[in-house]
């Protein structure tokens, strides 16, 4: 019996060692089953962050050469330049009824002054894409033009004549050696002042006083004929017919409409758009414009009606500026002209049409003038809107206008 439990505690021993290591075995399968699945989900976590980095960096890549290709394919450059241009003056007009009705008298010779310009151009490729006009600096100031216009029931058609005695208007008139601005100046004579007639040049005549002899102004000058008592329709040279055989799309305009002063007022009067009446109230400064400049006046009211919106606009209205003059892109309002009286506008956009669009450089243009034509394309409504206006179909415009005006003779 001894024995037999001696052998079976040894069993017992055996049995109990080979189910530990049984147990053990299990235990570590287990855990090297586990561990072996964990490692694979790392392992595949870290190729999808490998891969999501490689893919991330693939973008960047592509995002970096994109924004290249756009920044070398469309390189931006902007240009400052100042450019120094004329300042010119403005015209005062004043009523004088013991003068015949439609003379005008120049009792002040206007000095143009001089400005600085500064234009930002903006350029994509080396193509202009933008070109801004800043606020100018005067440099140096003008002097305004005082101008008489009669206003009595008469008027003198006559046409002066070598060895007539004309008479100065200006206040102080200035005679010179040549028939130019920029010649000697002999001596100034006063207002008034009898004067004798020797040579008819353009815009200028050679003179006599005393025992000076010289070149002066014309416009400063008149021969008045009151005897010739004249009605102011007498000033009324060609038909509507006449005058709408000549009326074209490219018809020049710097030359006079031909309409007389009586016609102006017709056309530009009882016009329902012109509700304020202002068309109607300054037709007669059309006209003086066309006389004094050699634009057509009958043009210029067209483009007054186009740009203000028959006085309509806010720029017109508060600035009595009818054509929106010196509004540049950065500031319009504030930078727009104002002027006292809607005629020194009319006035003074003759004088711009005629000396920078309408005429080729170095023409000579009213009052001795010489053209500036930095802007000049042809002197006709395509020509001016190629600088004029960024609106192609601006031209059209205005000529519908002047279709309309022609039309109401």
């Amino acid at each position: 019996m001894k024995r037999d439990e001696k052998g079976n505690k040894k069993i017992n021993k055996n049995l109990i060692f080979i189910v530990t290591i049984l147990i053990i075995t299990v235990l570590i399968l287990i855990t090297y089953m586990i561990f072996t699945e964990r490692l694979k989900e790392v392992s595949i976590a870290s190729s999808e962050v490998k891969n999501n980095y490689q893919l991330t960096k693939n973008i960047d890549v592509i995002d970096i050469e994109k924004i290249l290709e756009e920044n070398t394919s469309k390189v931006k450059k902007e240009e400052i330049s100042v450019e120094k241009k004329d300042l010119e003056y403005t015209t005062k007009y004043i009523n004088n009824p013991e003068l015949p009705n439609g003379i005008i008298q120049v009792l002040q010779e206007g000095i143009v002054g001089e400005q600085e310009i500064v234009t930002k151009k903006t350029y994509e490729d080396n193509k202009l894409i933008k070109e801004e006009k800043l606020k100018p600096e005067v440099t140096k100031g003008s002097v305004n033009k005082i101008v008489e216009i009669g206003t009595a029931p008469y008027r003198s058609n006559y046409n002066v004549q070598i060895g007539d005695m004309l008479y100065v208007t200006s206040s102080l008139l200035p005679i010179r050696v040549n028939a130019s601005d920029k010649a000697d100046k002999i001596i100034s004579i006063e207002k008034d002042t009898q004067v004798k007639l020797l040579e008819k040049n353009e815009s200028w005549y050679k003179i006599q006083y005393g025992s000076y002899k010289g070149w002066a102004k014309a416009e400063c000058l008149t021969y008045i004929n009151p005897e010739s008592e004249n009605s102011a329709d007498s000033d009324v040279t060609y038909s509507k017919a006449e005058l709408l055989s000549k009326l074209n799309f490219d018809m020049p305009l710097n030359k006079p409409s031909g309409l007389s002063l009586s016609q102006f007022k017709k056309v530009l009067s009882n016009n329902e758009d012109d509700t304020n009446g202002i068309f109607e109230n300054n037709a007669e400064y059309f006209y003086y414009a066309e006389k004094q400049y050699n634009v057509n006046g009958i043009f210029l009211a067209a483009v007054a009606i186009h740009e203000s919106g028959w006085a309509g606009s806010s720029i017109s209205q508060d600035k009595n500026n009818l054509f929106g003059y010196g509004a540049y892109d950065s500031s319009p309002y504030d930078s727009a002209y104002s002027f006292s009286a809607y005629s020194e506008g009319i006035d003074l956009l003759a004088r711009v049409f005629a000396k920078y669009y309408l005429n080729p450089e170095s023409t000579k243009i009213y009052d001795g003038t010489v053209a500036d034509g930095c802007y000049y394309n042809g002197n006709t409504l395509s020509g001016v809107n190629v600088r004029y206006a960024t609106d192609k179909n601006w031209a059209n415009a205005v000529y519908s206008w002047m279709k309309y005006l022609y039309n109401r003779l």
